[in-house]
């Protein structure tokens, strides 16, 4: 009893097995004939891909990406004839393919029961997926025409994953060419756009090891690292970049922010002193090197000696004019406070006439950043004190009612 029991379960199972493998064989009859219905075919396919019996087996995966291919295939041919294709069906196909194929490509790979591997399908994959290459460039593009940018990311990157698929070593597909960097430099591109700054950065790190765009991936990168909070990384990439690209401004000018922020003023005079050499005529950067002497060093000399270098090459660069006019301003403020401590009524008087003559110097410099930034409160709040300090009731009257306006 026991024996029948057992050869009616063997063939129940049999029976189950076979019924599936007929499914997997059927969807791939469904989406190759003359009016396939590829909703028909997935949904057969489906339970294949979730059954115990067809799950583990390459064929299952192969004819799922087989149907996707066939439905790309049939709006691909609608545009090769001149019609008008459906894109969105098209590419979503497409896009389906190779996850599909992955799949199927890593179980024809396993030996059989001898201990061989026999692969019966990536031949035929490996046909599909050369034919379909260049498509998923254009896939990439659509979606980033649709600001779809995670699907063009997606596109992007299958089109890398094809090239650096094992079963085309050695082959033309797998050639880092032009198509290849450019994809890879598009990639991450998408992948910024996603907002996505960990898959952006990953992309950005593979894309600066092509080589190409170089200068682009770089401070694509430095901006991440910077968005991230990554003060490391970011310091280290700027480095890297400066040291590629030492007439790129950009990277410098970013170090020297962060040696001054992180108030490692010796280094950030000596990337200073560099890019003066580079552009002795930038009033920039002499401003920042004085900016460098005001609050990192204190030094209110040398600060005034490179402010005032930064208005000889360029006499109406604002930020030089309000920093002067601040040196001074900051002073005459000290040397108020320091004649309020004295007693001694002469001495008052002559430290308080020393504090009104810093607050002369710093007039002219702060009414001409005014004249130059009227809306700026910065320049106004200064001028309003040194006119009060001045007794200058006019001129004080009229940038009060200015700034109540």
């Amino acid at each position: 009893m026991k024996r029948v029991l057992l050869t009616v379960a063997l063939c129940v199972a049999a029976s189950a097995s076979f019924a599936q493998k007929k499914a997997v064989n059927e969807a791939q009859s469904i989406a190759k004939g003359d009016k396939p219905e590829f909703n028909e075919a997935r949904a057969l396919i489906k339970g294949a891909l979730e059954n115990p019996e067809t799950k583990d087996d390459a064929k299952t995966w192969y004819v799922a990406g087989f149907i996707e291919d066939q439905q790309f295939n049939n709006e691909k041919t609608k545009q090769i004839l001149g019609q008008t294709p459906d894109e969105a069906t098209m590419y979503s196909a497409l896009g389906n393919v190779l996850p599909y194929f992955e799949k199927a490509y890593e179980l024809d790979q396993l030996p059989n029961e001898k201990g061989k591997i026999k692969p019966k399908y990536t031949k035929d994959m490996k046909g599909i997926l050369s034919a379909n290459h260049l498509y998923y460039i254009n896939g990439g593009a659509y979606y980033f025409d649709q600001r779809d940018y995670k699907k063009a990311y997606d596109f992007f990157d299958q089109y890398l994953k094809i090239s650096d698929m094992p079963m085309f070593k050695g082959e033309q597909i797998a050639e880092r060419d032009s198509n290849y960097l450019n994809v890879q430099y598009y990639a991450a591109i998408a992948a910024l756009q996603v907002q996505d700054h960990d898959l952006a950065i990953a992309t950005l790190e593979k894309a600066k090891k092509t080589g190409y765009k170089e200068n682009e991936i770089y401070q694509y990168l430095c901006g991440e690292y910077d968005q991230l909070k990554d003060s490391v990384n970011l310091e280290k990439t700027l480095e890297e970049g400066l040291a590629k690209f030492p007439e790129e401004k950009y990277y410098l000018m970013n170090l020297i922010n962060i040696y001054i922020y992180s108030n490692r003023n010796d280094k950030a005079l000596e990337y200073l002193n560099t890019a003066i050499q580079q552009e002795p005529n930038n009033p920039q950067l002499y401003n920042v090197m004085g900016r460098v002497y005001e609050t990192g060093l204190k030094d209110y000399d040398q600060a005034e000696t490179y402010f005032k270098k930064a208005l000889e090459l360029d006499a109406n660069y604002v930020d030089a004019l309000s920093n002067l006019g601040r040196i001074y301003y900051n002073q005459g403020v000290n040397k108020q406070g320091e004649a309020n401590m004295i007693n001694d009524n002469k001495q008052y008087q002559e430290e308080l006439a020393k504090a009104k003559e810093l607050f002369k110097l710093a007039l002219p410099y702060f009414e001409k950043a005014h004249q130059l930034k009227p809306e700026e409160r910065e320049y106004m709040n200064a001028l309003r004190g040194i006119y009060y300090n001045l007794n200058m009731g006019k001129e004080l009257a009229d940038i009060e009612a200015e700034m109540n306006q």
